[in-house]
């Protein structure tokens, strides 16, 4: 039978797509983890919704997330031969963006998430792929990442987040957002 666990890791270190190991505490690492639960949260998301137009649309991010886990984990030797995100990820994207916002009114001032389960988990999602964001601008600006798209993907995925989250809110009948401002 197989077995769950390796013991590999129990020196604290990780192995990459490619040769060597390195810390569980490396930048590349932590970019990964925080793709890793932006897409946990993003399964959150989709078990939830009420509108289930939205459910192909996070499969599929989900998907393309794990290959850009993957690209991250490589080694830079190794990383073009897994690059699966580029521009045309980055421009579907935008267009499933533009799609939920025309579908929406957009408001003029911060909401407080909330006002559904699936728009909860969406709010959620989006916080938690702003800290891979984050993680990965690191990786960039260190110059330990090649492909930009990367970056602009989860710069984009964020932001549909939160269209989304407005589209399952109406989808759970709350056409009007709770705003974080009072009166």
């Amino acid at each position: 039978m197989r077995s769950f666990y390796t013991g590999k890791g129990d020196d604290g270190y990780t192995g990459r797509l490619g040769e060597g190991r390195i810390p569980k505490y490396h930048p590349v690492t932590e970019a990964v983890g925080a793709v890793d639960e932006a897409t946990a949260a993003l399964g959150m998301a989709r078990a939830s919704a009420q509108d289930e137009a939205i459910l192909p649309i996070l499969s599929t991010i989900q998907r393309d997330l794990y290959h850009l886990m993957t690209e991250i984990s490589a080694t830079p030797e190794n990383a073009a031969r897994f690059r699966k995100i580029d521009a045309s990820r980055v421009a579907w994207l935008e267009e499933q963006t533009d799609f939920f916002t025309s579908q929406v009114e957009m408001p003029r001032d911060f909401i407080l998430p909330g006002d559904s389960p699936g728009g909860a988990a969406l709010a959620f999602a989006r916080t938690v792929v702003r800290r891979a964001e984050r993680n990965v601008a690191r990786l960039w600006h260190e110059k330990q990442l090649e492909n930009a798209d990367v970056l602009r993907y989860l710069n984009r995925l964020s932001s549909l987040c939160f269209a989304m989250e407005l589209y399952e809110n109406h989808a759970w009948g709350k056409t009007t957002p709770t705003l974080a401002k009072q009166g």
